[in-house]
């Protein structure tokens, strides 16, 4: 009879109208595609932020450090604690996890853990992720720290960490509490990006439809752009009385990926429809440009070293945030000297790579470093050089 009733809840979600959460049609897409300013973007939520994942440089906020409550978009920071525990070889999306009766008792939305059922940290990782439930948090809280309070604490450590300075969490689920349990679209903004650099996260977050318990019980994402919005890749929904409608949308396309924090929406298609608005106007308006040198760059001539010459290499492997009319006239040069004088640090700064923009101004200044230690030559070894010199002209 269960089986039979979630079947038939499933088909309904399938068949419910899907016009507030389609993507927008091409007149929609058009009147984004020209909101060329913030200024322009045109939101009645009361806070809100526009993140590149990549860079985090910020494109949009609107009272981005205003503390509100997160309701279930508390379980960003539950979800990445798992995935770093699991990444950091502290648990295994393999270990079985026990429901303790702490964990059963949870309201809101949950898969109805009975005490001393057991299901993988996978399994109750999907839970969390797709149907948003509070026992399955609850649970794996517990497993991985011993007890709620003891997560809850790994939790605030690791938002002090990441520089969250508005947050403060008392619970793992963001159910309503009688202690302070508050953040902000910004920090949301930062552990959204922390959380989407896991990939395997994506693997959980991005489900429309799946089932547990042997297909006995469906889940259903809370996060309607999963199904309806162009490479929506996650992230987490939340709604209670005090918090509203909240919502931490990321999408990725042509290897661009960006976050949308929506807080406090009166209604859940205000904040679906918002979050859409802030991702389209990303898309549609800027790119990711590699701050990479075009060609190999030749060795670099070393005067009084050990070694002749040194390879210069950039420090990292950085990305510039661009609009797209910025991006289709970067050039790129290479500054350095003719010669550097040993000794050598490894990373020492021996030139730059500068990107330059159509108008000629400067977009972004590249440092190019040594790849290795060059020791300077001894006097005895610089003599001994110069006697080979001579002999050699003589």
């Amino acid at each position: 009879m269960k089986k039979r009733i979630t079947i038939i809840l499933m088909m309904a979600l399938l068949l419910l109208p899907a016009r507030a959460m389609e993507s927008f049609d091409e007149n929609e897409w058009e009147a984004v595609a020209t909101l060329k300013t913030v200024e322009d973007i045109p939101l009645s939520v009361p806070s809100a932020i526009l993140m590149e994942k990549e860079t985090g440089e910020i494109l949009y906020e609107l009272n981005s450090h205003e503390r509100l409550a997160p309701a279930s978009v508390t379980k960003v920071m539950t979800m990445l604690l798992v995935v770093e525990a699991v990444e950091g070889g502290k648990l295994s999306l393999d270990d079985t996890v026990t429901a303790t009766v702490e964990a059963t008792s949870k309201g809101g939305s949950q898969i109805f853990l009975k005490e001393g059922e057991q299901m993988s940290v996978e399994t109750l990782l999907k839970c969390v992720a797709v149907a948003s439930a509070n026992d399955a948090a609850v649970a794996l809280a517990e497993h991985i720290a011993g007890s709620e309070a003891a997560f809850v604490a790994m939790m605030n450590k690791r938002a002090e960490q990441l520089g969250m300075k508005d947050t403060v969490f008392s619970n793992c689920t963001g159910l309503p509490t009688e202690g302070e349990h508050l953040t902000t679209a910004y920090d949301v903004a930062i552990m959204s990006r922390q959380l989407i650099m896991h990939d395997m996260i994506k693997n959980y977050t991005k489900i429309w439809m799946d089932s547990i318990r042997d297909g006995e019980f469906g889940l259903s994402n809370t996060n309607k752009l999963v199904r309806f919005y162009q490479g929506a890749t996650g992230l987490k929904t939340g709604y209670t009385k005090e918090a509203g409608y909240c919502v931490a949308a990321t999408a990725e396309r042509d290897g661009v990926e960006y976050i949308a924090v929506v807080m406090n929406g009166a209604t859940s298609d205000e904040r679906f429809e918002s979050a859409k608005i802030l991702l389209n106007h990303a898309f549609a308006n800027y790119t990711l440009v590699s701050a990479l040198p075009d060609e190999a760059l030749p060795p670099l001539a070393v005067t009084l070293g050990e070694q002749s010459y040194i390879q210069p290499v950039t420090a990292q492997s950085p990305k510039l945030l661009l609009t797209k009319s910025e991006a289709a006239g970067v050039t790129k040069s290479v500054e350095r000297p003719e010669s550097v004088e040993a000794p050598i640090l490894p990373g020492q700064e021996i030139g730059r790579l500068v990107l330059t923009a159509a108008d000629g101004s400067e977009l972004a200044s590249v440092p190019l470093v040594a790849d290795c230690p060059v020791e300077k030559l001894s006097w005895w070894k610089i003599f001994v050089r110069y006697l080979k010199l001579v002999s050699m002209n003589a």
